[in-house]
């Protein structure tokens, strides 16, 4: 790869993709512009056909390359596929319009290890996508013990081994040549097996990245192609280009992203702390322009990102490590050989010696082991007294058993954990949650080193979390164990284990100061969605208000529906609010069912397919059987899914004739996906999708909100609204959303409740930009079907 092309620089006009932008566009690049020059960020909502892709990257790229600023490199960070790929086509869209004397954008996707790995994309050699990290891991240790300080060989002899192994087949006689290992479409030097050196197996795709790193030299050096002429280089690409090289995709992945001008990738990539430490961490610096698409899911996104916590299961694995660690001492002491012990493990030498150059004792080993112990013992303990109590004969038929949370603290009242305090009784202070890391640490690389396995140890993981458990405070974070329905035949007939996974869960319900600190170490950039309104609490819960207090100008830019009115109807229906109290149980007939089902019924009338949005699963299944008795059109159901079965779906209601499709609003078929052309004749929300109020966690939340942003704190508006009411609006403003993708397309949009409608004490209406209020007219539910007519008999008179 060669050294950086010459910077050119005009004007963001000499980079922007198209012939003439549009004006919101053009306003859109001038502020984010401005506003990065300033180090700051700008807010973009933007309705579909804004251009936001093309709006971010043009502003970022004319950032990059003039001469004058600090920019190196474009950030972008989105949680929708669809979304990636339409940045890399924008992207190649600059590439294939700039003048003739500039050298193209180099462009870099960011993918995990399964989807560039060789042997986990052809699933050959043990390798697949439950496997490939711990694989990887072992693998590359072994090649690195193999040719680092005191190793049996080189990489380069690794390297001239695992291609001769093709040489010595066809010297063989063999009359059929070798088989290589092929991989998007290309050929790789290599048989489908691991290569082995004596008895040790190695991957020789990284002994070939490691042979081509210059002693003192950078990574990128390692890289089998130039970079800067090649434009944006996606998945297939880079592993088209290492692999048939002989080279390893993630790690020249690795190598070239501190080099790309643009770099695609995934909220983890900025936020996961893991992986920022391991991987990413040259991308985070005052030198990105970040882009945050769907923006309006960060604060969840990150939330989770923040969060941490470890499965019981996982604390008996950590467990099992500490005693194989602490097996051979204890033989050693007692006399006898570590052959005696049975473990084939680690000798007493090594772990002795790895002690104490970690400064970690025996003692604290010991004691931690036993702290795990214990702590398993109170868990299990704790959940048999949960389900005792609100099950009693639970042990009866373990099948009836659901999804649970058992709180370790008041939801509504912040305080320490009972878990904590029970702890602190049994004698184990803070330090032993503390002391729990760096055990962990240390019994991972004794084990690594004397187990030639590729197992990822539970030891470290258990020891992050034990001792997250005792930095984090108690009123941002809510500690509770979650049960998470399974199905186990090895666990005892009446074990809890048996139809549980337990976990032990710590909860950032306030992610906004996560966000603000990560955002800060930008240069600038942009946050962008089609729903983010309203914007104040759209800065206050991503932490962009703080930002600003500490001088960091941030902007922001409203872009309505562009596309002409006259091809879409709105309405906003005055139906009985869908809440659980007006709605009953699901099987119940009364005023406000009724009202909805009507209110679909009349829409789903259009010429084409209707999409119905619910709050939930549940009333989606509901929805779909009463459409069934009262529609002559195919009702198709979508229910919490794989990725499969979701695609299959997707094309059977995309193909053929008109169909409704019903589904959950926090499902994935309300947003990121593309309904372009006559996919999608009409969207419906029936209700208000807010999550189930009564959850623990949920409850923790919108407290914790309340003590930030409500009248608790220094702000004006109620957890409730920002934790909860404000995400749940955005959620139904992305499915209506899914109608209208393109200035010919023609649809219909409803909202079905009276809180859309009007104002009352929970109305929503208020949520809503100021363009989509003057659109969303309020319309009695006697006046839809009117009102569908004639939107549709209108477009026939064209």
């Amino acid at each position: 790869m060669s050294a950086a092309q010459p910077l050119h620089h005009v004007s963001w006009q000499a980079v922007f993709g198209h012939d003439e932008p549009y004006s919101e566009q053009a306003d859109g690049i001038d502020a984010a512009v401005d506003v990065a020059e300033e180090n700051g960020f700008l807010i973009v909502e933007g309705a579909c056909g804004t251009g936001k892709t093309m709006l971010a990257l043009s502003a970022g790229i004319d950032r990059v390359r003039d001469p004058d600023s600090d920019y190196e490199r474009v950030l972008v960070l989105t949680s929708v596929k669809q979304q990636l790929r339409q940045f890399e086509a924008d992207l190649r869209t600059i590439n294939a319009s700039l003048p003739d004397d500039w050298s193209p954008v180099s462009g870099l996707t960011l993918v995990g290890k399964a989807d560039v790995c060789p042997y986990s994309r052809e699933g050959v050699a043990g390798v697949d996508d439950e496997t490939v990290y711990d694989r990887c891991e072992g693998l590359r240790e072994r090649t690195r013990n193999l040719t680092g300080d005191g190793g049996e060989t080189s990489t380069g002899t690794l390297v001239s081994e695992a291609r001769q192994t093709q040489t010595g087949l066809l010297d063989s006689g063999s009359t059929r040549g070798p088989e290589y290992l092929s991989t998007a479409g290309e050929p790789t030097p290599y048989l489908p097996e691991t290569a082995t050196y004596g008895d040790t197996e190695y991957c020789p795709f990284y002994a070939t990245f490691l042979d081509d790193v210059p002693d003192d030299g950078d990574p990128v050096e390692a890289v089998p192609f130039d970079l800067t002429e090649r434009g944006h280089v996606d998945t297939d690409e880079l592993v088209r280009l290492s692999a048939g090289y002989g080279t390893c995709p993630h790690s020249v992945m690795g190598a070239v992203l501190p080099h790309a001008e643009v770099v695609l990738g995934n909220y983890y990539h900025a936020f996961d702390p893991q992986t920022v430490g391991s991987f990413t961490g040259a991308l985070v610096d005052d030198e990105t322009f970040v882009v945050c698409d769907e923006a309006h899911m960060l604060e969840p996104r990150v939330r989770d990102l923040v969060s941490d916590g470890v499965a019981e299961s996982t604390l008996r694995d950590a467990e099992t490590e500490l005693t194989r660690v602490l097996q051979p001492v204890a033989f050693e002491d007692a006399g006898k050989s570590t052959d005696e012990s049975g473990t084939g493990t680690a000798d007493a030498d090594l772990v002795r010696g790895e002690l104490a150059d970690a400064d970690v004792t025996l003692r604290e080993v010991r004691e931690t082991r036993e702290f795990l112990a214990e702590l398993r013992s109170e868990i299990d303990r704790r959940v048999e007294a949960h389900l005792d109590r609100t099950l009693p004969d639970w042990r009866a038929d373990l099948t009836r058993l659901d999804d649970a949370e058992i709180p370790l603290r008041d939801p509504e009242t912040p305080g320490v954990d009972e878990l904590s305090e029970w702890a602190e009784a049994a004698g184990y202070d803070e330090g032993t949650w503390l002391r729990a890391e760096s055990v962990g640490a240390v019994v991972a690389r004794i084990l690594d080193e004397a187990e030639d396995d590729d197992v990822r140890r539970a030891a470290p993981a258990v020891g992050r979390t034990l001792a997250n458990w005792a930095r984090t405070d108690h009123v941002a974070y809510f500690r509770e164990i979650e049960l998470e329905r399974t199905w186990d035949e090895t666990a005892r007939q009446n074990d809890w284990r048996r139809a549980y996974n337990a976990r032990l869960a710590l909860h950032n319900c306030v992610p906004g100061e996560a966000i603000a600190e990560r955002l800060g170490e930008f240069g600038g950039g942009v946050l962008m969605s089609a729903t983010l309104e309203p914007m104040d609490v759209f800065r206050e819960v991503t932490g962009l208000d703080s930002l600003a207090d500490d001088g960091r100008p941030i902007a922001e830019r409203t872009y309505g529906l562009s596309f002409p009115e006259s091809n879409r109807a709105s309405f906003a229906v005055d139906a009985p609010k869908f809440t659980h109290e007006n709605r009953g149980a699901r099987g119940e007939q009364n005023p406000t069912r009724r009202a909805h089902v009507d209110a679909v019924c009349e829409v789903a009338d259009s010429p084409g397919n209707v999409l119905v949005g619910m709050p939930n699963y549940a009333e989606a299944a509901w929805m779909a059987e009463a459409l069934t008795d009262r529609l002559d059109r195919p009702v198709l159901l979508d229910e919490a899914s794989d990725d499969e079965a979701t695609e299959a779906l997707k094309a059977e209601f995309f193909g053929g004739d008109r169909k409704v499709l019903v589904t959950s609003l926090r499902g994935t078929l309300t947003e990121g996906v593309d309904y372009r052309g006559d996919r999608l004749a009409a969207a419906v929300v029936c209700g208000v999708p807010i999550i189930d109020t009564s959850s623990p966690r949920t409850r923790a939340v919108k407290t914790a909100y309340d003590r930030r942003f409500g009248s608790d704190g220094a702000g004006s508006r109620s957890g409730f609204e920002t934790a909860l009411t404000v995400p749940a609006v955005r959620k139904a403003r992305q499915a209506i959303g899914r109608v209208i993708r393109g200035p010919d397309e023609v649809g219909i949009r409803a909202f079905v409740d009276a809180r859309y409608a009007r104002g009352s004490w929970d109305s929503v209406r208020g949520y809503l930009p100021e363009t989509e209020r003057a659109e969303f007219d309020p319309v009695s539910p006697d006046l839809l079907g009117y009102g569908v007519d004639r939107f549709w008999s209108s477009l026939d008179e064209r």
